[in-house]
Formats: structure tokens, C-alpha cells, sequence
């Protein structure tokens, strides 16, 4: 995969974040700053301090958050491939503000100083995401360790729970605030699953994220509805009838426009039965952190 950060082709959206998170946490929580980057509600309702806003939602306050949130936000970058960058910018957007939101009115609800500041970084995001990470990504191997029956996504499960419970009701509350909002966007309140992004919007992310490097940002072609191709746009070939794509080659291309190469995305389609969804889960899990 050439150009950027290594795992981030065809998914500029995630490595911008990625990026953002980075750079917030290092600019604001390595300065002993770390208590004073969440949101409290001293900060929201009596000083209105506006810029906080903005520190809790991209600078984690310690460590092992970012450590463990940066690898979640990584590995939910199969998202972006899935569903595109223009989608998945508006799912960034969407469960941001309302995770957001709710955090807001939680400390307008309870005011207590336990939860004074609430623990910062993108948690709605990162928590928003296990919503599709339980519906749609499938379980590909199951194994037991002594009595615990676990499978291929246990560990992704246990590094949100790390996170969720590492600073009590001030890291649960913005945890809890993310599935909701993941709900609502699965539930396609106002109709939010059809909204995109522009492509020269979304292109944007790929110069932002990492300007110094030349990674050009490309769209992934679009495979839920093939039909709406016309007809009179297929190309033909002189004295050869017209003949429909081979699904094999239709999914291997899928998986090569998504930065996997060709050989392993064929011996990933044979070890699933064809299943796109199984097979990019399974060269996902394959590549180097």
C-alpha cells in the first residue's frame, strides 16, 4: 500500500482522525493539562468555555487511551471501505454531535462533581462504531481459552471495555453517549444513512491528515447497486455479445479497490465462499498493526 500512513488506502477519513487525536493529545495532554480537556459542567454552563468543546473530542486525556483508542480507530476504518468516505464522514459528523449532546445534557442533569471533567477524546466516534461492529461484521473463528469461549472479535470488545470503564462514570458516560448515537444512525433517524459528503470535501482529509506526503484520495466504486448502471454505457466489443461481469471478479476487484492485492484477496474469497464482508475482515486482521 503506497503512500500515507500503512492500512490507511481508501480510508482518508479514518487516518485524519487518527491524525487529529494524535496531534491533540500530544499538543494538550502531555502538558499536565490532562484533568481540564473534558468537558464539566462549570466549563459548559458557567464559564462557557467554548474551546473545550473542542479538546474533548479529539485530545485523550492519558496513555493507554490513546494507545487503545487509536488502534480501535484504526481498525474501524473497514467502515470508510465499506461504506465509502463520503458516508462515513457524515457518520463521524453525526454520531459526534449527538454523542456530544448527550454528554452536554447529562452533566446539565446530574451536576455532579464525580463526573467533573468528563474523560476527553473521541469517544462517541469510537463507540459509535461498535453499532455496525455488532451488526455487520461477522465472526470468522471461535476458540477457548481454559473455560472462556472467545472469538475474533473478543479483543476488539475488550479494548472499548478498557476505555469505557478506565476513569469510572467520567469515561462511561461519553461511552454510553456514543452507542446512542450509533443507535440513531443505524435507525436512520431523519433519514441521516443517505446523506454523503462531496467528493471534493471528503478529498480534503487526505491533504489535511497528512500534507507532506503525496496520497492522493480515491474513491471506492460503487457495488450496492450495480443496476443503476444504463445500459448504453457498457462496453462492448466488436462481433462479441455483451456478457455480465464474473461475480469473482467483481468481488476481487471490490477487495483490491479497498488496498488489499490481488493474491491474497483470492485465497481470502476461498477460504470465505466469496463473501466480500468475511474476506476483508479476515485480510484486515492479517495486516500489521
Amino acid at each position: 500500500m503506497s503512500g500515507g500512513l500503512p492500512g490507511f488506502h481508501n480510508a482518508p477519513v479514518s487516518r485524519a482522525v487518527v491524525v487529529a487525536a494524535a496531534l491533540f493529545s500530544v499538543a494538550f495532554g502531555f502538558r499536565s493539562r490532562s484533568l481540564d480537556l473534558g468537558l464539566s459542567y462549570e466549563n459548559v454552563f458557567g464559564k462557557l468555555r467554548i474551546w473545550k468543546l473542542i479538546t474533548s473530542l479529539f485530545a485523550f486525556s492519558s496513555t493507554p487511551e490513546i494507545i487503545f483508542g487509536a488502534a480501535l480507530l484504526y481498525y474501524f476504518r473497514v467502515f470508510e471501505r465499506q461504506i465509502g468516505s463520503n458516508k462515513y464522514a457524515v457518520f463521524i459528523v453525526f454520531s459526534t454531535v449527538v454523542s456530544l449532546l448527550l454528554q452536554i445534557l447529562s452533566l446539565a442533569y446530574l451536576k455532579g462533581p464525580s463526573l467533573n471533567p468528563l474523560t476527553s477524546g473521541p469517544y462517541g466516534l469510537i463507540f459509535a462504531s461498535y453499532v455496525p461492529f455488532f451488526f455487520d461484521i461477522p465472526i470468522t473463528t471461535k476458540f477457548r481459552i481454559f473455560v472462556l469461549r472467545l472469538s475474533d472479535k473478543s479483543f476488539i470488545y475488550l479494548a472499548g471495555l478498557q476505555i469505557l470503564f478506565s476513569s469510572g462514570w467520567r469515561s462511561i458516560i461519553p461511552g454510553i453517549s456514543g452507542i446512542l448515537a450509533g443507535l440513531l444512525y443505524r435507525l436512520n433517524i431523519f433519514g441521516i444513512r443517505r446523506l454523503k459528503l462531496p467528493d471534493s470535501m471528503t478529498s480534503l482529509f487526505s491533504r489535511l491528515s497528512w500534507p507532506f506526503l503525496n496520497n492522493s484520495y480515491q474513491r471506492l466504486p460503487i457495488t450496492e447497486n450495480d443496476g443503476n448502471i444504463p445500459s448504453n454505457q457498457t462496453h462492448q466489443t466488436e462481433g462479441v455479445h455483451p456478457t455480465t461481469e464474473d461475480p469473482m471478479e467483481s468481488s476481487i476487484a471490490t477487495l483490491v479497490s479497498m488496498g488489499f492485492d490481488r493474491g491474497s484477496a483470492i485465497q481470502a474469497l476461498a477460504l470465505t465462499n466469496y463473501d466480500v464482508n468475511l474476506a476483508s475482515n479476515i485480510l484486515l486482521e492479517a495486516q500489521p498493526m
